[in-house]
Formats: structure tokens, C-alpha cells, sequence
């Protein structure tokens, strides 16, 4: 008998309790080699005046057990309490979160009866940083950080999938026509990755129509790879048309921990009452199976779930008299699920499970000492709500203490170019992106000094309120910043 491998556990809050049982009595009964090591987590946690929601102690946890089985948890309402979901994601460095999305048509109603793929999203970066700012009265920022590393893990994570399961295409999505440095990063990356496997056909789309054909053909897709907040969206989406959310279970894998979960909410309001769907969860701690090495454990859970649902043998939220031939509650839903276990299901497709691994997994490329980088200019962003807000009154008195070395070369608002020549029409905001560029370099660089005399000039000769810099960079020459609209 191997050695039982340690895995730590969260119960967490609402419906969490119920769901985790039924789940930790299915590993149980199929022989699953697991050690629960259980840990306080969520709303009991952050109203101890924990802003994070788990303790210090909880952590030493994670670290040796390297391996998570969470339940949902509910945030309590208000300012101050932080995703604990996030939180664990950029702490553990979980980069990929790992949504398989299938349908179980004609046994859980739906529309799209070949629904049959699964999303990769990116899980640290993007606008889940959290880096946010109000800089005026009337603006708020939010930080979108992508990085190369970030984009080559999760990218190659995605292929890597696709290779181990037999899947043939992988799909990009970005919004590489609006943000084409920061989307654009990520689909330049795929494309390179991509010659790295031929043998799988790859593809990108817009994420607004890549949306719509989820919506509404979801068979033409295989693999999809996205950014953070693109991937949560649309992986609730494909869970919903394929039947329920409350069936999906959910992976987040980084390079030495994993975490899994449902990817539904605590359900405070049907708590306690033994109705709640154990499936996410149960899905969920599937996926932790086949993770730790145990992938025959994994077939045969998920072949005895799956046999389960061809029987009819439903709970509440998916039960339709004619279709279903028994309502069960949660434990009743568990304990079918036992009794099924050695089963294969006859209509449905069985599972067949493998650990991802490949050689290349979690691989970065190394940084390029060669990268030349220069310095051309600054963006300097004010708070400014003097002279009714025009932006040809806000040119000149920048003109007029610009001074010698550094020139002023527009203003927008919004990202849209107000002066010069900018249009009556344009809406203005008290936020203003004032950009300096070299008035005497032949080369046009920049430095450091020249920025911090502008700074001193707007606030002490001017008196300008400035909230933000922003250096311009080229790298080997190719400029590295956004124009403006309307420039």
C-alpha cells in the first residue's frame, strides 16, 4: 500500500461543509490514498479580523502539503476583505486555472449537445494585480500588468494540455486591436509558442466574437488559452450552456503547488439543508487525483459520477420530471455516486485521465542582456480643473514652463488627443496625460535629470498638481508606448 499523500483541506462556508463531505466520502470509498490536513479558511476567518481570510499558520500548511481541496468560502460584505481565491492563486504562484466545460446532454438539459473543451486561463496578472489608485476627484486607475514570463507558462501550459488529452486546436483570445501592447504581448507569444507544436492547429479570436462563438458554437472550439479576466468571464459562460455552473470543477497548478475547487459560490441561502450539488467539488477533487499521481482513482470516481447522472439520479438543481428518476439531497447524491463505483457509464463518454507533463512545462525564456533601452520622453498626468477646463489654456501655460531641454508634444484626456488640435466636442475629464518629448537630443533621449527638473518647474513654478510619471522607452529602437486617439 503506498504511502497516503497529505493534502490540506478547507471546508469553508454556506453549503462548503456539506459539498466536502460528500466529496471526502467518495475519495474514501475509492480507495483514494489521500491524508486531509483541514484548515480554517473564509468568513469565520476574516470576521476574527483577518482582512485575508486564512491565518499565518494555515500557510505552513500549503507549503508542505503543496496540494489544496477547497471548498467554497463566503467574503463577508464591505471594504477591506481581499479575495482569499486571488490571494492563494499569486501567493502559491498558481498560473493556471483549468476548466474543463462538457455537456451531458440528454441528462442535464441544454442547447449544446457536442460541448466538449476546456479553458486555460492565466491567473496572476492581467487587472487581478488588484493595482488600483484614485488619482483625481473624478478618475480611478486600474493597473493591467502583463508580463513575458506570465504569457509563456500559461501559453505553453495550454499546449502542453492539449498534447497529453489528444486535443486538437488550440484557440487565442485576446483584445490585441485595442490593447496592442498588452494583449498584443500575449497573442505575439502564442504565435511563437505555437510553432513549437505542430501537430496541433492553432488559431486566435477577438474576444467578443471568440464569446459569441462560445455562446453560441461552442463545438468548434478545443482548447482556449486567455488572459485572467477575459478566462473568468467566459469560463462561467461555457459551465452555464453546458447545463450548470454548479457541475464544474476547477484546477489552479503552478510549478510546485496546485489548488482545487467548485467554481460556484458558498450558496449562504441553501445552507444546512442537504440539497446542494456536491458535483463541482467532486469534479474538482477528480482533477486533484489525477495531479497527485492517482489518475486510476480519478477514471473510476469520475466513470461511477458519470453513470450516476445517466441513472437519473439527480439533485434538486438539475432534476426535470420525465428526464430524471430520482431527487436526492447532497449525501443521497454521494452515496449513489459510491455505489457506483467499478461502473462504466453506457452513453456517456468514459473518462481516461493523465497527469500534464512535458518537458517544456513551466518554461520562460531567459531575459536578452543584448535589449537596448532607451529613454525619449515622459507622460506626465495631472489633476486640473482651473479655466473651465480648456485644454488650449492647459497647452500654453505647459508650453510656457516646458522649458529648454524637454517640449511638450500633446495632451489627452482619456486617452484621447485634446490639444493640439484637438475637437470641441471631446468630453474632459480633471485627469490629464501631458506628454514631453526632447526638444534639442539629435537622438531624441531623455534623461533621468531632465524629468526631475520638468517635475520641479510644474509644481514649483507652476504649481501644478502632478499624480503620475510615466517614462517612454524604445527597445532596440522600436517604440514601446501607446499613441494617442485621434494622434
Amino acid at each position: 500500500m503506498p504511502e497516503k499523500k497529505k493534502i490540506t483541506v478547507a471546508y469553508g462556508d454556506g453549503i462548503g461543509p456539506e459539498i466536502m463531505k460528500a466529496t471526502l466520502n467518495i475519495l474514501d470509498a475509492a480507495g483514494a490514498q489521500i491524508d486531509p490536513q483541514v484548515i480554517d479558511i473564509g468568513e469565520k476567518v476574516f470576521k476574527q479580523g483577518n482582512p485575508a481570510g486564512i491565518e499565518p499558520s494555515s500557510w505552513d500548511s500549503l507549503r508542505e502539503t503543496q496540494v489544496f481541496l477547497k471548498a467554497p468560502i463566503t467574503t463577508p460584505q464591505g471594504g477591506g476583505f481581499k479575495s482569499l481565491n486571488v490571494t492563494t492563486r499569486t501567493t502559491l504562484g498558481l498560473y493556471a486555472n483549468v476548466r474543463p466545460c462538457r455537456s451531458y446532454s440528454p441528462y442535464v438539459a441544454t442547447r449544446h449537445n457536442a460541448l466538449d473543451m476546456v479553458i486555460i486561463r492565466e491567473n496572476e496578472e492581467d487587472l487581478y494585480a488588484g493595482i488600483e489608485h484614485q488619482q483625481t476627484e473624478e478618475v480611478v486607475q486600474s493597473l493591467k500588468l502583463i508580463s513575458r514570463p506570465g504569457c509563456e507558462k500559461i501559453i505553453r501550459y495550454a499546449f502542453e494540455y492539449a498534447k497529453a488529452y489528444n486535443r486538437k486546436k488550440v484557440t487565442c483570445f485576446t483584445k490585441d486591436n485595442i490593447m496592442k501592447l498588452a494583449d498584443g504581448l500575449f497573442h505575439r507569444i502564442f504565435n511563437e509558442i505555437g510553432e513549437e507544436y505542430p501537430e496541433i492547429e492553432k488559431d486566435h479570436m477577438i474576444i467578443d466574437i471568440g464569446s459569441a462563438i462560445l455562446a453560441d458554437k461552442p463545438e468548434t472550439l478545443d482548447v482556449v488559452v486567455t488572459l485572467n479576466l477575459y478566462g473568468d468571464i467566459i469560463s462561467d459562460i461555457a459551465a452555464q450552456i453546458a447545463g450548470s455552473v454548479g457541475l464544474g470543477g476547477s484546477a489552479n497548478v503552478g510549478e510546485i503547488c496546485a489548488m482545487f475547487e467548485a467554481i460556484h459560490g458558498s450558496a449562504p441561502p441553501i445552507a444546512g439543508k442537504d440539497i446542494a450539488n456536491p458535483s463541482g467539488l467532486i469534479n474538482a477533487a477528480i482533477m486533484m487525483l489525477v495531479h497527485i499521481g492517482q489518475p486510476d482513482i480519478a477514471t473510476d470516481i469520475n466513470n461511477a459520477w458519470l453513470k450516476t447522472m445517466e441513472d437519473g439520479i439527480h439533485t434538486a438543481d438539475i432534476y426535470r420530471p420525465g428526464s430524471s428518476t430520482e431527487i436526492v439531497g447532497t449525501q443521497g447524491f454521494a452515496k449513489a455516486v459510491i455505489g457506483n463505483l467499478g461502473k462504466i457509464p453506457k452513453q456517456l463518454k468514459p473518462a481516461e485521465f493523465k497527469p500534464v507533463k512535458g518537458s517544456k512545462l513551466h518554461q520562460t525564456t531567459p531575459s536578452d542582456p543584448s535589449l537596448k533601452k532607451e529613454l525619449i520622453g515622459v507622460d506626465v498626468f495631472l489633476d486640473w480643473k482651473e479655466d473651465n477646463r480648456d485644454p488650449q489654456v492647459l497647452g500654453k501655460k505647459l508650453e510656457a514652463v516646458s522649458g529648454n531641454s524637454l517640449k511638450l508634444d500633446m495632451i489627452t484626456n482619456r486617452g484621447v488627443k485634446v490639444y493640439p488640435e484637438g475637437k470641441p466636442e471631446t468630453f474632459a475629464t480633471d485627469h490629464w496625460r501631458c506628454r514631453f518629448v526632447s526638444s534639442e537630443a539629435e537622438d531624441g533621449l531623455v534623461s533621468h535629470a531632465q524629468i526631475l527638473d520638468l517635475l520641479r518647474r510644474l509644481h514649483e513654478d507652476a504649481k501644478f498638481d502632478f499624480i503620475k510619471t510615466e517614462n517612454l522607452y524604445t527597445f532596440n529602437g522600436k517604440r514601446a508606448f501607446s499613441s494617442a486617439r485621434g494622434d
